[in-house]
């Protein structure tokens, strides 16, 4: 009867868990086991065995082999659980350190196991079985799509029960902000990743990822799903504006007008999985400044500077469109800047132009007084991206002669005047660096080395107040300035300023 019992409560706690029935004996194994050992007097070390087949099972009393402990004169620290290497191998010539010797004794019956000891082992097994059974499932859908019923709401985080027994854990974070979820809704969610804890959620899931915008588009739009639209890249402003890159594989497809869908039925379905929010489609171009020129839609560029070691562009664009440009708190240009990779700095046009024809004039002038050139020759020098006479002077002749006008004989001549100019100027600057001398209070400012302070003084920055009047950006052009070395030796040039004004108050 006792081991019909033992295969009954296996087959049911299988069947109602849904796990493997050898789960359920390991289980009932580690009950009785505890049960024994709980019977005895002292703390022994116990294993039960069952027979998958009849149900029956054997009680063995173990004692790990150890080696003899010569802080405690060879005696063991647990004789209840231990014996010697040299008394295991009288009746087990082949045993070793580690090994279990071990001798049957009386079982606990079934009906006398302790009812909360047996139920609290049952119960931890099957949840570990339970939730490995979960991280199996569905690790390998990490990227993908879930749907799931709102179950409950803690603190702003979101339960979601994704059927079968399976619950998934949307933090406050990851939540679309000021949306409304209600217990019951029913909402999807990307996934983003799965823990094996022993304890708390295992599914973690994502309403405010990028990527759901991307797997939203991959179920709303068949093209993107069949491979004929690649979504490239997205970016978010969760719940309020998002931007997607897209590009066709098909020539004959439009991949903007197939992800807006007739009327714009594709994107607002999107929209309305996302708590309304907008959703700008960008057509993606090879062309990295066109690119960043479609994604700052809907402003219109004037014109545009790609700077490729900073990996930065400035766009300017017409005063009436600024603040379209820019958007509410950055929020256009931060969402280009984020699904092209590019920094990008939005610039007023007029401002743009007028500085750029200041530090056009600027090179212009240098490359006459330098070169020994006419106004014509240093314009057209200008024209063609030449900015100082070291570009000049190393540039591959092959390069200068494809410019309109320019024969060997003056491509020649421009070479070897920039070589020159290129060598008077380091010699000057040399003679400034040992020449000029910082002033004392530059010299003692807290965070300025010596070389430092010669380095700033034969740039005519002398004295702290004329250092205090930089910018970070000037300061990164000397050695060993980094911005956040530059910030601080800016800030305590400053420091004066602010005593002043402290005083006055």
């Amino acid at each position: 009867m006792v081991n019909k019992e033992i295969l009954l409560v296996a087959e049911v706690f299988a069947n109602e868990k849904d796990i493997d029935k050898e789960i359920v004996f390991q289980a009932l194994e580690s009950a009785l086991a505890a049960a024994a050992i709980k019977n005895h007097e002292n703390q022994i070390s116990a294993r039960v065995e069952i027979d998958r087949a009849t149900g029956e099972y054997k009680t063995y009393r173990r004692w790990e082999v150890v080696a003899a402990n010569d802080e405690i004169d060879g005696d063991l620290e647990s004789p209840e659980s231990q014996t010697l290497l040299e008394v295991a191998q009288i009746d087990d010539p082949d045993a070793e350190v580690g090994d279990f010797t071990e001798e049957e004794i009386e079982s606990v019956a079934f009906c006398r196991i302790a009812a909360q000891t047996a139920k609290q082992v049952i119960i931890q097994k099957v949840r570990e079985a339970e939730r490995k059974k979960i991280v199996d499932a569905y690790e390998d859908r990490v990227g993908e799509l879930v749907t799931g019923v709102v179950k409950r709401l803690e603190k702003g985080s979101v339960y979601l029960d994704l059927g079968g027994n399976v619950e998934a854990y949307i933090a406050r974070d990851d939540m679309i902000p000021r949306e409304s979820i209600r217990i019951g809704d029913r909402i999807r969610g990307y996934l983003k990743e799965v823990r094996s804890d022993v304890r708390g959620p295992q599914l973690f899931v994502s309403r405010s990822a990028p990527e759901l915008l991307i797997a939203l588009f991959r179920l709303e739009v068949p093209e993107v799903g069949e491979g004929l639209i690649d979504v490239l890249a997205a970016a978010r402003d969760p719940g309020s504006r998002a931007k997607i890159a897209v590009k066709s594989n098909d020539p004959r497809l439009d991949p903007v007008g197939a992800c807006v869908g007739m009327r714009g039925s594709r994107v607002q379905a999107v929209s309305n999985e996302l708590a309304g929010e907008r959703v700008d489609i960008i057509l993606w171009n090879e062309n990295e400044a066109q690119f960043v020129i479609n994604a700052m839609s809907p402003a219109e560029i004037e014109a545009i500077v790609v700077d490729e070691d900073k990996h930065s562009m400035d766009v300017a664009v017409d005063t009436d469109n600024l603040s379209q440009a820019i958007g509410r708190g950055g929020q256009n240009v931060r969402l280009a800047t984020e699904l092209t990779g590019w920094e990008l700095n939005v610039r007023d046009a007029s401002k743009a132009d007028d500085s750029s024809n200041v530090e056009s004039e600027k090179i212009k002038q240098t490359f006459i007084d330098q070169l020994d050139v006419d106004e014509e020759i240093a314009e057209v020098l200008v024209e063609v991206g030449l900015s100082n006479v070291e570009e000049i002077a190393y540039i591959p002749v092959e390069e200068m002669l494809e410019i309109e006008g320019f024969d060997e004989e003056l491509v020649e001549a421009l070479r070897n005047r920039a070589k020159d100019a290129v060598l008077i100027n380091a010699i000057a600057s040399e003679e400034a660096v040992e020449t000029s001398k910082p002033a004392q209070d530059l010299l003692e400012m807290e965070g300025m080395d010596d070389a430092l302070a010669h380095e700033l003084a034969a740039k005519g920055i002398i004295t702290m107040e004329d250092l205090a009047e930089q910018a970070t950006d000037e300061l990164l052009a000397f050695p060993g300035i980094d911005e956040e070395r530059a910030g601080k030796l800016i800030m305590k040039a400053r420091e004066p300023w602010f005593a002043g004004e402290q005083g006055e108050v």
